[in-house]
């Protein structure tokens, strides 16, 4: 692991040390990306700063300084070469703030870090939870450090045998998981819940609609029964087929899944910035 805090690189990341009263930890004031390492070089760094200044400036944060990122990336990617597979994230907090609501005027937290982690499976299962997304909240669509429900949710979806737990909205559509976009298959057509049902843009995502197609549209949780294929989107897990849904199997991979894994991996290695 490595590690970059607020303008330099940290030799010892056990000593790496953030303000107690960074608005960050007491109130979640903070945005991120997560970005995989294949052979120590990051994935598509432009799509990722891109959203995480979406991000920033949704939440009120004033935009990073993307220069300055990209110092941080080149930084840890350099002290920690050897990493096969791995995860690098941009953290981008309020900064040091009173104990409130209120955001102080010290100035933004910046940490980038570095791990090597496990490939993930070629499929997995997912678990509906019993809880939604407002797709109207008013950091809907936003990547923040307010991870709790997130971190609750994939809790119960473990607990249930799945490696991850996916929402509907209020309104009873598909929205998404805990940190993965979803796809499905119905009768041979590729679908995905609209951004306005509260799902992330993930970059994942978006690199699926682009180079494979899909249809954006908004699915009652209760089709999710119905789909023939199910996949799920991330910037780790790549294309993942989905194998088991709450109690039910699925064949996987399917061969609208297949075709889309081999594009994406086609495409994905053909351009590390696209």
């Amino acid at each position: 692991m490595r590690i970059w805090l607020n303008g330099a690189l940290v030799e010892d990341p056990a000593s790496a040390a953030v303000s107690p009263l960074d608005h960050g930890l007491t109130t979640g004031d903070g945005v991120f990306e997560t970005l995989k390492i294949v052979d120590g070089q990051p994935f598509a760094i432009t799509k990722h700063l891109e959203r995480l200044v979406v991000s920033a400036t949704g939440l009120g944060l004033r935009a990073p300084d993307l220069g300055q990122v990209e110092e941080a990336i080149a930084a840890v990617v350099k002290a920690d070469p050897d990493i096969a597979f791995g995860r690098l994230r941009i953290t981008y907090t309020g900064g040091v703030s009173p104990l409130s609501s209120d955001r102080g005027t010290a100035g933004p937290t910046l940490v980038v870090a570095s791990q090597a982690v496990e490939r993930p499976a070629p499929s997995s299962a997912i678990v509906t939870v019993p809880w939604v997304r407002n797709e109207r909240s008013a950091v809907a669509g936003l990547k923040t450090t307010s991870y709790a429900e997130n971190v609750r949710a994939l809790g119960y979806a473990k607990a249930r045998g799945g490696s991850e737990g996916i929402f509907a909205n209020t309104v009873g559509n598909l929205c998404e998981g805990t940190g993965s976009n979803i796809f499905c298959v119905f009768d041979g057509e590729l679908v995905t819940p609209t951004l306005e049902s509260g799902a992330l843009a993930g970059v994942t995502r978006a690199l699926v609609l682009a180079w494979f197609g899909a249809v954006e549209r908004d699915v009652p949780l209760a089709k999710l029964a119905e789909a023939d294929e199910i996949f799920l989107t991330s910037t780790i897990r790549d294309v993942q087929a989905i194998h088991r849904v709450d109690d039910r199997d699925l064949a996987a991979p399917g061969e609208v899944t297949a075709a889309v894994t081999k594009v994406f991996a086609e495409r994905s290695a053909e351009d590390i910035d696209p």
